[in-house]
């Protein structure tokens, strides 16, 4: 294995752009010897036949100003939901979440992926339960607006003030340092789109920095082998004319459909990083910005879709990824993502040895989050290989509250299927599979698994909410001292439930779920009960 030098230790959210009063570090100082000074004297000879050639070398190998960031996308919406809370499931504590578009019945609202609205996701997908326990344990998220389906927010909202308002709430809501604008589609070429995205973003940006708080811009575009299209570099200049800092420009390295048989991902992948470079160093040249090559390399991404892409001969294999990332290390990319995390893992079956385009599997041949792993690695970035090592919170003084707990709180005799979701010591936990009698906060044995992910804390203003009756009809009140018999209802507590088997001044359980010796079933579904329609 060749050795490679270590990237100059330089903040890796830092934008030379957006600091007006920005110069190129000084190089360190180091004093000349006799036979240095000589061979000085000899290169200054050379350049003398060589001139521009040798300052242009000079710069390019003077070596990264930054090191990589890795931050693999997140289908959000994607079922099975991917738990990148979880360590166990995603290497890599900075995740780009992906994607919110307009809502289709009401276009200046943001939604994820046209499915959920903000507070539905919160509900139905416990994201923002998810999004707390990823930071709480080190990570943080990237927010991604657009992508390739749905329709990207200023696309659709014409509306310049709610459009604003729109970026406003997403950045309030998660607390977002980070925002992520893939544009796709005829969406790159929409000037009236870009005029009012330009103002959005600007005037959120704006208002972020005069609170003290930052707010970094990355725009993720399409490409090609020779680079970024025409109307992507012209995206790029208006969004810098508009007077938006942008963190940089991530390029999706992926689809390339260049009539190749069997195409080398890795080669067209840095050829069309290459192009960008050159194409960002002529912008901001014309910007009236000079940067040297790894300036410019700092603000450039990459973003491959791993495994099978959308073209039937393109497979981004892991030796793939492995080169990516050495070229990142070696130029000093701003970032590395990928496509997605919810594919990193190899399809079963035959699925293996054929093209199969899917949104759950790979498509070829790979260990479960290889993909994950190498790009986790990063620089800076430390890969989480501890298969079963799960960040659990401080648990020792939490006492939980049924009244406050948006779920059951665990028992130790009950039986919880898989999926079932309960609150424990002040943390949500859901069931990975069948299981009774095992502490969700409690480490598992050696060699085992954990029976229990964990999901996120119990927000301090949360309720219990009501169950919801499968039956109605039911009027009769539970009484002490009648007997039923098996099949008789009654309501307690406000709740119907119905008698197993013969049964006398047995109360009807409100603790869920229910043990197998109760008598009584109740006729309603409770928050975390997985769904068995």
């Amino acid at each position: 294995m060749t050795d490679r030098a270590t990237p100059v230790a330089v903040r890796a959210d830092h934008d030379p752009l957006a600091d007006p009063e920005w110069q190129e570090p000084e190089q360190p100082r180091r004093r000349l010897s006799w036979t240095r000074l000589g061979v000085l004297v000899l290169a200054l000879g050379l350049i003398g036949a060589g001139g521009t050639m040798g300052v242009i070398h000079l710069r390019d190998t003077a070596g990264p100003t930054a090191k990589s960031w890795a931050v693999p996308y997140v289908d959000v919406t994607l079922t099975p939901t991917f738990q990148f809370q979880d360590p166990t499931a995603n290497p890599a504590r900075n995740i780009a979440l992906g994607f919110v578009v307009a809502d289709p019945k009401n276009v200046c609202t943001p939604s994820w992926g046209g499915a959920y609205t903000l507070d539905g996701a919160a509900s139905s997908l416990e994201l923002d339960r998810r999004i707390d326990q990823l930071r709480q344990s080190g990570g943080d998220i990237t927010l991604s607006l657009g992508g390739l389906s749905n329709k990207e927010l200023a696309v659709a909202c014409t509306d310049q003030g709610k459009l604003t308002d729109a970026y406003r709430q997403l950045v309030k809501r998660y607390d977002v340092k980070t925002l992520d604008l893939d544009i796709e589609g005829t969406a790159v070429a929409d000037q009236a789109s870009l005029a009012r995205r330009v103002t959005a973003v600007a005037t959120v940006q704006k208002e972020r920095q005069v609170a003290g708080k930052s707010l970094d811009v990355w725009l993720t575009l399409p490409v090609t082998p020779e680079g970024l299209t025409a109307d992507g570099v012209g995206l790029v200049r208006g969004m810098l004319d508009g007077g938006v800092a942008l963190r940089g420009v991530n390029v999706m390295t992926m689809d390339f459909n260049n009539g190749d048989k069997n195409p080398d991902m890795l080669a067209l992948s840095t050829s069309a990083l290459n192009g960008t470079h050159k194409q960002l160093t002529d912008l901001y040249l014309q910007l009236g910005k000079k940067l040297t090559s790894p300036q410019v390399w700092s603000l450039i991404g990459a973003t491959p879709m791993i495994g099978q892409n959308d073209i039937d001969t393109e497979r981004f294999t892991v030796d793939n990824a492995q080169g990516l990332a050495d070229f990142a290390v070696d130029k000093g990319l701003g970032r590395v993502s990928m496509w997605s995390i919810n594919r990193d893992a190899a399809c079963q079956g035959t699925f293996a040895n054929v093209v199969v385009h899917s949104n759950t599997c790979s498509g070829v041949e790979q260990e479960s989050l290889a993909f994950s792993k190498i790009f986790a690695g990063l620089p800076g970035k430390a890969a989480n290989s501890s298969a079963e090592a799960v960040d659990i919170p401080d648990q020792t003084a939490s006492v939980d509250d049924p009244k406050t707990s948006p779920y059951p709180i665990w028992r130790l005799t009950a039986l919880y299927t898989a999926g079932y979701k309960v609150v424990w010591h002040g943390v949500v936990y859901e069931a990975k599979w069948a299981n009774s009698g095992l502490d969700p906060s409690a480490a598992p044995p050696a060699g085992t698994q954990t029976a229990w992910s964990v999901i996120g804390p119990v927000s301090p203003v949360e309720k219990a909410p009501r169950p919801t009756p499968a039956v109605t009809g039911v009027t009769k009140p539970w009484t002490s001292g009648t007997s039923y018999k098996r099949g008789d209802r009654v309501l307690f507590e406000g709740l119907p439930y119905e008698a197993r088997w013969a049964v006398k001044d047995e109360v009807p359980s409100t603790e869920f779920p229910i043990d197998a010796d109760d008598a009584w079933l109740p006729l309603f579904t409770v928050p975390g009960e997985p769904d068995t329609n």
